[in-house]
């Protein structure tokens, strides 16, 4: 099996090996976030540090962990996936054996950085690696990796839980921080580049998707009015989606249903800890489920109905919640139709602007996650300053309505013009042939 330059190309199943050691170093970070509120509480009864500072913490690891990811990515592209992510696991593991060990803000601080950095350094480089070995299945590919760090955590959610009952936080911290960073540290020698030319082999299906002919440099990219139209709707939708969901409290309670039991399926839970639950679950589910459709019929068509699904999730949760099983049902619709973003943008970029750079490109387009976080808290101020979180449920839905609209009237004709551009003659003509085919099909 060779690429057209008759370069050997290793097999289907190794590219699946490859994939599979992505996710798994994705699910020894997940922790890194999602398992951050067991500590919180823990933290705060033992140092009396209010948890407004001990947070702080946390919003210092997602920015680094996101605003980071460029470099990291840039270092993917030139040396490979395996010392970047080796040094990832270094970092997680100390970040989480200084946090075991901080006595003072500051200390826990510095951990949360370095807990970022290495966090940043994993995500980016098994995310970019991923785009590289499918261009045939980006979509499944990347949703598949970032399904590992958004549902990874429920592994171990429960025995960290139980350690910290036992042993306290700071032993869960040390022992957990080490296993992470070993078993991340291990699975990074068996990493390895894909072949430049992969698209073009035999090693590769039918790619129903339009993918560009020129390699764009980081440099390029932040020049290409498209990369800031994706940009600007990843915001939107990631900050949109936060600043309904973050919301979910004070609605169950303000419609007096939180703890209203709900069955659904034999399932007995409390409305609000049931709807909390299907969270996880969703959330890993959506990645990979809308990554594949996108990969069947196109990046734009999907983000159209996904974002509309969730902006009309959105209002229909504010019309309907008080109903405790419309209340759990329209939220699952929530978070199903939000996470998939984590898929779409980086498999979208990854199509545009090529695969040499993809790990360094997608990561540029991933610091709009660390953006979207710095706008959350605007929903605390539409909450003081209306007295209600009603009007979050509506900037959150028309914010999705917008970016689905976009991906429509804006970004498609915007990137296949692009694509078109970037491509040599002949190959601009045969694209421009298959979309008139396929405009009339």
């Amino acid at each position: 099996m060779t690429t057209t330059d008759g370069k050997p190309v290793p097999s289907s199943s190794y590219r699946w090996m490859q994939l599979l050691l992505g996710i798994i170093c994705m699910a020894m970070i997940a922790n890194m976030q999602y398992g951050w509120t067991l500590f919180v509480n823990p933290i705060a009864d033992k140092h009396g540090w209010s948890k407004a500072a001990i947070q702080v913490a946390f919003t210092i690891f997602v920015l680094t962990e996101t605003w980071l990811v460029p470099i990291e990515g840039y270092l993917v592209d030139r040396f490979g996936p395996r010392p970047v992510v080796m040094g990832g696991g270094v970092l997680c593991g100390i970040g989480w054996i200084l946090n075991s060990h901080a006595d003072s803000l500051p200390l826990l601080y510095f951990a949360a950085a370095v807990s970022g950095v290495g966090a940043g350094a994993v995500y980016g480089t098994c995310v970019g690696n991923a785009l590289k070995w499918f261009p045939d299945r980006r979509g499944l590919a990347a949703g598949l990796t970032a399904a590992g760090f958004g549902a990874g955590s429920a592994l171990t959610i429960i025995p960290i839980s139980n350690m910290i009952k036992s042993s306290g936080y700071e032993s869960a911290f040390l022992y957990f921080g080490i296993l992470q960073g070993v078993v991340v540290f291990v699975i990074s020698f068996l990493l390895t580049r894909a072949p430049h030319n992969l698209a073009k082999s035999s090693a590769v299906s039918t790619i129903h998707v339009q993918q560009g002919r020129h390699e764009y440099k980081p440099s390029e990219v932040l020049r290409r009015p498209v990369f800031w139209v994706m940009y600007a709707m990843f915001v939107m939708v990631a900050a949109g989606g936060l600043m309904a969901t973050a919301q979910l409290g004070p609605i169950a309670t303000d419609f007096k249903i939180g703890n209203v039991p709900v069955n659904i399926m034999g399932l007995v839970l409390p409305a609000l800890t049931f709807a909390l639950a299907i969270d996880r679950v969703l959330n890993g589910l959506t990645r990979p489920f809308f990554g594949w459709v996108s990969d069947q019929i196109g990046r734009e068509k999907t983000m159209l109905i996904a974002f509309a699904a969730e902006s009309v999730g959105i209002l229909a949760l504010y019309q309907f919640g008080q109903n405790p099983i419309a209340f759990v049902i329209l939220t699952g619709l929530v978070f199903f139709a939000w996470g998939e973003i984590y898929s779409l943008f980086p498999s979208t970029c990854a199509d545009t602007f090529g695969s040499k750079y993809a790990a360094a490109n997608a990561g540029l387009l991933y610091t709009a996650k660390g953006t979207a976080s710095l706008l959350v808290p605007l929903s605390s101020m539409l909450t003081a300053a209306t007295g209600s979180w009603h009007a979050v449920f509506i900037v959150g839905s028309v914010m999705n309505a917008i970016a689905a609209l976009m991906a429509w009237y804006v970004l498609r004709p915007m990137r296949r013009t692009e694509m078109n551009l970037a491509a040599p003659p002949a190959a601009a003509q045969e694209a421009a042939g298959s979309l008139h085919v396929a405009a009339h099909s």
